[in-house]
Order: C-alpha cells, then structure tokens, then sequence
C-alpha cells in the first residue's frame, strides 16, 4: 500500500469501455476514492503502475479477462516488482484455480460480475476500513486487533456481528473451511477447539452473510448431515 493522503487512488483495468466508465463512475461514488487511471490492456495498466513505481495508484480494479494478457499476470507482475499495491478483483471468473491464484497473489477482495452498486461499495468501504486500520502508526497491542483488521477485509467486523458472536471465533472457523472440500460442524468443532453447537452458530452465520455455502452431505445413516464450505 502506498500513500496516506486522504483520497484512496484507483486503477480501473478493464477491457469494456462501458464497463470501465460504469466501474470508474462507481468507485467515484463511494467518498474517500478517487479514480486517477482507467486501463483497457494489461499491458496498459502495467505501464501506468510503472510510473514512478506505482507511487500514484493504491488500489486496483481488476478485470481478469484482458485481451492481451490474463489480468492475473498483472498481480504477477506487480508482485515481482515488490510492489504492495492492493488489488480487487472485478471479474466474471468463477473457476476455482482463479480464485485460488488470486489469493496466492494477495487479491484482497474478488467481487463477481454482474453486481450492484452496493455490493461494490461494500467492499470499498470495508478495503478503506481496513487500509485506516493497516496504516496506523506503531504497532498493534495483541492478537485480537489483527484479527479485527482481517475480519474487517473479510466482511466480518467485530462491531456488525451478532450478539454472541467475536470476530476471533469466527475468523478461526472461516479458515477451517475450504472452497473445495465441504466440513461438518463437529469437523470445524474439531479443528477449531469450539463446541460443535458454537461451530455450528458460526457457520450458519457465514452462510447467511454468503461467506459459506450449506449443502446437504449424503451416504451416512439417517438424515443427511450438513456440510459446509467457504465461498
């Protein structure tokens, strides 16, 4: 991340110019972002965040489906770079091997086409929450603040959940699930240290906030267990 000014700097990358305008009129919506670039290639958006080594951009809107390159090898390219600067995926890619890269290249949010308005400030406010909180001076007092900083990335802050609920229980269950392979409640109980009825609170909670998926996991005795994993 670059920067502490007061406006959060965005490149859009995205190869639609309809797109790209809407995207552009969208982030400009959400106060505290300002767009300073909009690129239709990959090689475009590379060339700006070359400029005096992306000093001028904080945050990217990227479009995976670039006509010249996959926007992925942007990430790639500005991470063996050293660069810091944060990326938002805005893409219609629903295959797992995306998402699975994305995350290995620190995407930090990854925001589905078609979507609203306000789903996509959203996650510019929850970015802008956690950027205020990553961006303050010393250092953090103990393990529940970092917690709270990624709950607040992931949608999850501790001050919007449920009574009963802390946002450190719930960052825990979250990283037991997979996108791939579903876990049970008394599975998530297991490798959390949780009841299986906290577990269980947790998970039902993810899913009506559509940070999990429940499906019914069939070939045991009596009524299907349920099952869940991470969106």
């Amino acid at each position: 991340m670059n920067g502490s000014g007061d406006a959060i700097r965005v490149l859009v990358v995205e190869d639609e110019p309809l797109l790209a305008e809407a995207h552009r009129a969208y982030a400009e919506r959400v106060p505290g972002f300002v767009v300073v670039g909009v690129a239709h290639t990959a090689r475009a958006a590379m060339a700006v965040l070359r400029r005096n080594n992306g000093a001028d951009v904080d945050l990217v809107l990227l479009d995976f489906r670039l006509p010249d390159l996959p926007g992925l090898e942007v990430c790639r390219a500005l991470r063996a770079a050293g660069s810091s600067i944060d990326v938002l995926a805005v893409t219609s890619a629903r295959d797992l091997a995306a998402v699975r890269t994305a995350v290995s290249l620190g995407v930090t949010h990854y925001l589905l086409k078609p979507f609203t308005f306000a789903a996509f400030r959203d996650k510019l406010e929850r970015y802008a929450d956690y950027r205020r909180q990553a961006l303050a001076a010393g250092e953090v007092a103990a393990q529940h603040e970092v917690d709270q900083m990624f709950a607040t990335l992931r949608g999850a802050s501790g001050q919007t959940l449920p009574k009963g609920l802390d946002a450190q229980t719930l960052h825990a269950v979250l990283g037991a699930l997979s996108l791939v392979t579903g876990h049970s409640a008394s599975e998530v109980a297991n490798s959390t240290g949780v009841s299986r009825v906290t577990a269980r609170r947790y998970l039902e909670y993810l899913v009506t906030v559509e940070r999990a998926r429940r499906t019914p996991r069939y070939g045991t005795p009596g009524r299907p267990e349920m099952e869940y994993r991470a969106v």
